[in-house]
């Protein structure tokens, strides 16, 4: 019997985005440990589920733990960003009939100390594929003060932004997360919800893993496919994801898109992609609020991709 390592967040809401989906394809963009695949593939036995993951030692724990469902089941590893692409061409558009993504670095990923995710990691890591090539030690320790005053800023949010940069440049080389964020911590903001280097590693981890990217990316590649009968979920964990996801979803419900500044229509007025089904994001219910403290901060915004 397996020691499931991680909760899934939105669970129930999850289940609830594609309930109504009989048949056909559901692609699981972010795996991870098998959670949301698992419970997708129990509500529906008559549904496929195409899995990606890009950290090896999730893929090698989820496809012991979903083995028992065959071959409905296909799990590929890779950035989603280009692995989606490769499955909408072999399956086709008709067939996919459900996107999940659940964009953040997963319960494991924090506790596992060793993957330098976790301000308190005796390593600079950071890396959701351990086969990338930049990792969090060559964006601190190598980065000049410009690009790291600009992910500092962008990614991390930090309004002190520059004379923390300054402090990482003056005091590098840096070993291990744990260093990092002690010797950071009397520039860090301080607050009752997260731990003051929380948005200090969100920032490097984004930079390391390209996250808003891939995010753009997967995105771009949904639009680009021309589904006709596809329902998106994606669940994001802080503001920059979810703002993202909002005005993707924003622009693909509108049947104008002409700029805002024109005098008049001239476009077709038919270039809706669908509907947006969440007016406002869906989040933790408080059992769950209780029972997983890291489900605090997700979100779920959901659209429905379909004829008009």
């Amino acid at each position: 019997m397996q020691n499931i390592p991680h909760i899934p967040v939105l669970y129930r809401e999850t289940i609830s985005a594609f309930q109504t989906i009989q048949e056909g394809v559901i692609i699981d963009c972010t795996m991870g440990y098998g959670g949301h695949s698992s419970m997708i593939l129990e509500s529906n036995s008559k549904i496929k589920l195409m899995a990606i993951d890009q950290d090896q030692t999730a893929i090698d724990f989820s496809t012991k733990r979903l083995k028992h469902f065959g071959d409905r089941v296909s799990i590929r590893k890779g950035r989603f960003s280009s692995v989606v692409k490769e499955i909408i061409q072999e399956v086709g558009v008709d067939n996919i009939k459900g996107i999940l993504a659940d964009i953040g670095v997963s319960s494991l990923q924090l506790d596992q100390k060793e993957r330098g995710f976790s301000y308190e990691s005796n390593t600079l890591d950071m890396r959701m594929d351990l086969d990338a090539p930049l990792n969090a030690s060559t964006v601190v320790n190598e980065y000049s003060l410009k690009e790291l005053e600009k992910i500092l800023f962008e990614y991390g949010e930090l309004r002190n932004y520059k004379k923390i940069a300054s402090a990482i440049v003056d005091a590098r080389p840096f070993s291990c997360a744990k260093e990092l964020s002690d010797a950071l911590m009397h520039l860090l903001p301080k607050g009752k919800k997260i731990h003051p280097a929380t948005l200090l590693m969100q920032a490097i981890r984004i930079e390391v893993n390209d996250e808003l990217g891939e995010l753009k990316s997967l995105l771009q590649s949904i639009e680009e496919a021309k589904f006709s009968d596809t329902v998106v979920a994606i669940i994001s964990f802080h503001s920059l994801e979810d703002r993202i996801v909002k005005q993707t979803y924003s622009r693909w419900s509108k049947n104008c898109i002409c700029p805002a500044e024109a005098m008049r229509c001239s476009c077709s007025r038919d270039n809706t992609l669908g509907k947006i089904l969440t007016k406002k994001p869906l989040m933790a219910q408080k059992d769950e609020l209780k029972s997983n403290i890291r489900s605090r901060s997700a979100k779920m915004r959901v659209f429905e991709i379909g004829e008009q």
